[in-house]
Parts: C-alpha cells; structure tokens; sequence
C-alpha cells in the first residue's frame, strides 16, 4: 500500500470515528506515531519504551544526521520528508554524532543517536542499530484491529485472484496472504501440509507466532531481565550482555506484570467519578480564565484610552501580554483535560490499557505492558496530587494610570494587593441555616465583591459541582442545605477584573434534624421567685429567692435547694426535630433533655419545701433518680451539666469507670428527638457530634425540658435570619 494510499485510509479511519461507526473509541491518541501523526505501521520499541513506526525510525534517524551536517535551522531541512514532524537537532547534538565517527556518504552509522518524537530524549541505538529494537506486536495487533473498525466500507482483496479480484474471506497467517473461498480452496486442498496452516478473518497484519531475540535471531525470548526490564533468550542469559543479571521466567513476569497493571487500572476506573469531577472543575475554570482576562482586556483598554495619544503603542503591547498569558494558561488547561480524560474508562490511556490486557502471548504482553505500567502509575500519582496546571487569576495584569505623563514610558502592570480573605469560623455558624463571616487580612484594599462557593462532601461523589454566590459584604446566610450533612465553604475577593486567590475551605456540618424553635414557657410552672427570664424568652437564669435567704437560719448540713424546672412553650407529637442551647461557663448544676406532659404535670404539681429538712436531695425521690432508671424506656431523659462538664448518666453501655464519664461541656449543646423512633441523642453543637444518646417513651406530647440549681443560666440558640428583628434587653 503506498504512502498516500495509507494515508487516504487514514482520514477515512478518522471520519468514521468521528461519527462514531468504529467499535474501539478514545484510545486513537495511544495508537498514533508521534513522528508521523497517523496510526502505527509496524511499530519498534525505542529504549525509551516509547514506540514509533519503522519506517519513521529510519527517516528521522538520516534525516536528523543529514541535518546535522547542513544548517540545523533552514527551512529545507524540515521540508525534506513531509512525514516527519521532528524539531532541528541542537548544536551539542550535532557535536556528539560527528564525534560518533559516522561518515556522511556511508549507509549504516556506526553509532545511531536520534531525538524521541515521544519524550525528546536522545536515543543511542548501539551497533545493531534498528536491527536491535524489539517490534511492539501487542500494539500492532491493536492498531490492527482498530482498522478493521472501520473496513466495512473498505473491503481486503483476494491476493491470489486474476483480475478483477474477489473480496477476501479469510487470511492465512502461515502464508501471509489473503484469499477468497475459491482460491483458499485451491491453494490449501485437503490431505496437504497447508491444510493445516492456520487461517483468520480477512487481515493485513501477519505477525509471527513467536517473538525472536533481536541479539539472538534464532532464539526465542523466554525469560525477562529485571535489571534491564526486557524479554531476553537464553543465550544472552548464558554469556550475552545480560550474563551477570537478574531474571526470571516469562510466566513469572507475565504474571506479577498483569495483576500490577489489572490493579492500577482498575483503581483509575474506581475513581473515574473524581476523573470526571476534576475535568469539570477544570473546564470551569477554563471557562473563568476566560472570563477574567476578557475583564482584564476591556479594563486595560479603558485605561489606555484615557491617554490614548501616548499610550496606544503601550495599549498594543499591554493587550498582547494579556492575550499571551491567557492563551498559555489555556492551552495548559486544555492540555491537562485532554490527559485526565485519558483517564477514564475506554478512553485514552485507561482504554490502550485494557486492550494491551487482552493480550495473550505472555512475550508479546511483557514487553509492552511495563512501559504501560509506569505511565499507569504516573498517572495515578497525578490523580493523587491533582492541580490545575494554570491559575485563572489575572492580578498581575492591572494597569496604574496614575502616574504622571512623562514617566508613561515605563507603565507596566502592577499586583492589585488584594489579599487572600479568611473565613472567621468563630463568627461562622451553621443552625437553621449556615452563616458564614470572613474577614480581609492585613492592611490591603478591601475588594469591591465576593464569591463564595459551598458544596455538599458526599462520599459517593468526590468532586461535587461548587455552588456560588456574589456577595458585596463579608457575610452571607446560606439557605436550603440538607441535614445531616457536611459542606465545604471557600470564598475570594474581586476588584474589578482582579481576583484574589480562594481562601482555606472550611468544612461545617448541618444539624442531624430541622431545626425547632420555641421559647421558654413563662406559665407553666414556672417560678418567679427563682428563675429570670428575659423580654424575648430565650435566656433564662437563676437566683436563690427570699424563701430560701429567710430559712437560711435552719440550715445546719446537708442540701436544701431543689431542681427549678422550666419547659418549652410547644410540645412535639411527631418527626424529628434538633435544637441547641448555650449554658452559661459558671452555671452550677442544670439538666437538660425531654420530659412528657405527664411528667412534667408531675414535677410541677408536687411542690417541695426547700426549707424543710425531711427532704433529701440524695433519697431517690427527687427528678435525679432518672439516672438509675436505665434499664426501661421512661417518659422522660435529663442528662446533667455544671462546672464546665457533661455528665453521661449511668447505663450499661456507659463506662464504668466515673472519670470516663465526665466530658467538657461544649460551648454549645443540641438535642435531637426521634419521636417516631422513640430516642432522643445529646450532641456538641459546634461539631455536631453525638456525645449520648438512649431511648425515651413518646408516648404522650414530648416536651423540651430544663431544670437549674443554684447560680445557673441557659441562652437558647437563636435561628439565623438574614436579619435579626431588635428586642429590649432588659431583664
């Protein structure tokens, strides 16, 4: 087939790819030479186990050498084989041929050192020259079968036929010709040698059985060279180069090679959700590297047209710059695309990977899947440590248009000085909704904007699209997140087309349940005497009261105050609902949880004489009993809180030491109740995690309950609100 014929093929091979006809799809830019830009033809492996086809092993080699010769940048030079898309040797390149002592008018070099289309490397070839390359079959056989892909248009002929030539049947690999039904018949009869050769479907790719020493042209590769990392035979094992090396057996090699290469690919398929939210992620920011230097372009020119008189040969060279750094960071973006999506499964790298798999000759595979398997690991430890290879930022390309008229000469860009923001968690919160507060470092310019990106950590999807919003102050509330969740939050200023760098992520968590809001109930139960509540009903404390200080005189030992009870003004009948609550640092014992309206009816309804002796706080009468009640559900849980700790009551799954269950009190406490499940949990609120959690009877309505005893206080949480109404804060 001539060159312009296979070439023809070729751009056929493409369109039909291109509509989406061939069977094996993604993997073209793993079976294209990277010398001639079309599909491989009898493919070698260079020792830089890249592959490259022969006939272009020998162009650039004598075209590189003739170059080396003649001026190494002229245009002719590059013009003397249209095939071959190489860069003109350098000068040190040129030096070391020359001192290789190959003459210009001898055919053979004596040494061949050529540049790798693949890597730019140099190849030093040896004596042997091409004779000592190894012929990359596995990848034949592929390239071989990604063009009968596209051969339903394009039949394979009968070699044998008198013309016109019959459309081909079947191939014979012994005789390496093609053969219709009659002719197959003809030259293979019955009760002959030939009869037993071995026949295909219709091919052009008659390839030996048997992969031969390329040292040793009658041996047959058997064993592999760990130092050298290649199939040998066993004469070079014997006393060829690779006498004093390591080897093992091929099937050995064959084996360890395979389940390393079955694993990392099948680890890049495993992550092929974070492959495909990494490519978006970067076709986002293509997207805004775009954005922001078309901003950064109109914001240059209505800058220079201010002075446009002097400034329109700076204007043009300030423009290029611009259009120049946003081309570069693009194509690097691009570029990274184009490799991630190498990535995916049936694609690219991936897709190359797992056709080289089906290979079966364990020679023919060892050979081709070592080279394979470290760009799969190279891969994979860039998937690792992924980044994008450019910034989108265009902070550098900002133009002072201050200066005075006669030093225009030297405007150049300057860096707009906005600094990265940081999200103040302290003044961040998440409840109801999520409020999040940043704050600009520093001394710099405050930006004119903000945008800030949340989105959900999801296990089951690494990389989840960002969410945004444009802020024009340094807080915003984030409404319609999901409970139980986790969220990432990063935000970045913007001063005009300039934007700083995106702050540290801050990772909050929602809490396990809708939020439920009441205030405390001034009615039922409530003593005046002892608790203070505030204007809003949302802050209550406690006081000793005039009872007690007139009975003092009575006191000798032992405790005489009881538990001041106090309840949410609505009760819960079903779902399940969270709240949270701050207690006060020096608050010296309170209770907290839930009680049903029966008990608190109970707690409310038997008045205790806090003067009197005859009761004990200790005797089991009093609301701290609950604590050994642990083996029945029971209409009510208290978990008790006071001097700075958090108590977790008695129960068998509870530690057994005391020590261990005592825990910091949390600066802020969240209870969530499953009335539907009949268990209610106690959590950090700052967190959202679970410090204690039991059953609870729901049988009637389900109240939030908390009891204070001596100097004591309790600030309910309030929801978030875009903005917060205005109350007296009076007592």
């Amino acid at each position: 087939m001539s060159e312009s014929d296979e070439g023809k093929q070729f751009g056929y091979i493409m369109e039909l790819i291109e509509k989406g006809k061939v069977t094996i799809k993604n993997i073209e830019r793993e079976l294209i030479c990277p010398a001639c830009k079309e599909l491989f033809t009898h493919p070698l492996i260079l020792p830089c186990q890249h592959s490259i086809c022969h006939k272009c092993v020998k162009e650039i080699l004598f075209f590189t050498l003739e170059d080396s010769f003649t001026d190494a940048g002229s245009e002719s030079s590059n013009q003397s084989s249209p095939r071959i898309r190489i860069h003109s040797p350098s000068m040190d390149r040129i030096e070391r041929v020359a001192r290789s002592g190959w003459k210009r008018n001898s055919l053979t070099p004596r040494t061949t050192i050529f540049p790798c289309p693949g890597c730019r490397n140099d190849i030093d070839l040896g004596e042997r020259g091409i004779n000592g390359l190894f012929r990359n079959f596995t990848l034949e056989t592929i390239v071989e079968r990604y063009r009968q892909a596209a051969r339903a248009a394009t039949a394979i002929m009968c070699d044998l036929c008198k013309p016109p030539p019959q459309e081909s049947t079947k191939s014979c690999m012994d005789c390496s010709a093609s053969y219709c039904n009659e002719c197959f018949k003809i030259h293979h009869p019955w009760g002959t040698v030939k009869a037993q050769h071995e026949y295909v479907g219709p091919t052009t790719n008659f390839r030996p059985k048997i992969l031969m020493c390329p040292e040793h042209e009658m041996e047959r590769v058997n064993m592999y060279c760990e130092i050298c990392r290649r199939p040998v035979c066993h004469l070079c094992k014997l006393g060829g180069s690779h006498a004093n090396h390591k080897v093992t057996t091929m099937s050995s090699a064959y084996k360890t090679l395979k389940e390393k290469l079955s694993k990392d690919i099948d680890y890049l398929i495993s992550k092929e959700s974070q492959v495909k939210g990494q490519i978006s992620e970067l076709s986002l920011l293509m997207k805004e590297t775009q954005c922001n230097g078309e901003r950064a372009k109109e914001e240059a020119s209505h800058n220079f047209d201010k002075l446009f008189d002097v400034l329109q040969e700076r204007r043009s060279s300030a423009l290029r710059a611009i259009d120049a750094s946003k081309n570069l960071r693009l194509e690097k973006l691009q570029t990274q695309i184009e490799e991630y999506q190498g990535l995916l499964e049936n694609n690219g790298l991936v897709g190359y990977a797992q056709e080289v798999l089906k290979e079966t000759d364990q020679s023919c595979f060892v050979q081709t899947a070592k080279q394979l398997h470290v760009r799969i690991q190279k891969a994979t430890e860039s998937l690792k440590s992924f980044r994008p290879a450019a910034q989108a930022s265009f902070e550098d390309f900002v133009l002072d248009t201050a200066k005075q008229e006669e030093t225009l000469g030297d405007l150049s860009f300057y860096s707009s000085g906005l600094d990265v923001p940081e999200i103040n968690e302290e003044q961040s919160r998440m409840y109801n909704k999520a409020l999040i507060s940043w704050e600009q470092p520093g001394k710099a310019e405050l930006a004119d904007t903000y945008i800030l990106e949340y989105r959900k950590l999801n296990r089951e999807e690494e990389n989840a699209m960002w969410q945004e919003t444009e802020v024009c102050n340094r807080s915003k509330v984030i409404s319609d997140l999901d409970n139980n969740s986790s969220y990432a939050f990063r935000v970045r200023g913007y001063k005009g087309s300039i934007c700083s760098p995106w702050s540290r992520e801050v990772i909050l968590h929602t809490p396990p349940a809708p939020v439920y809001s009441f205030l405390f109930d001034d009615k039922c139960g409530y003593n005046q005497e002892r608790l203070v509540l505030n204007a809003r009903r949302n802050s209550v404390e406690s006081r000793a009261g005039f009872p007690l200080l007139l009975g003092a005189e009575r006191i000798q030992v032992g405790c005489y105050v009881t538990l001041d009870y106090i309840i949410g003004d609505t009760g819960i009948t079903k779902g399940k609902h969270f709240w949270a609550f701050r207690v006060e640092s020096y608050s010296y014992l309170v209770k907290v949880g839930v009680a049903s309206s029966a008990k608190i009816q109970e707690w409310f309804h038997n008045p205790r004489d806090v003067t009197s002796p005859r009761y004990e706080q200790d005797s089991g009468h009093d609301s701290g009993s609950e604590d050994t009640c642990f083996e029945s559900s029971q209409p009510f849980t208290l978990v008790t809180l006071g001097m700075k700790k958090f108590f977790i009551p008695k129960a068998p799954t509870a530690p057994k030491d005391s020590a261990n269950r005592i825990l910091p009190m949390p600066s802020c406490i969240g209870i969530c109740l499953d009335y539907d499940k009949g268990k209610v949990g106690f959590y950090d609120a700052d967190h959202m995690k679970c410090l204690y959690e039991r059953q609870v009877d729901c049988s009637g309505t389900m109240y939030p309950a908390f009891a204070l005893m001596g100097s004591a206080g309790i600030h309910l949480e309030e929801a978030i609100t875009a903005k917060y109404l205005e109350y007296p804060d009076d007592v």
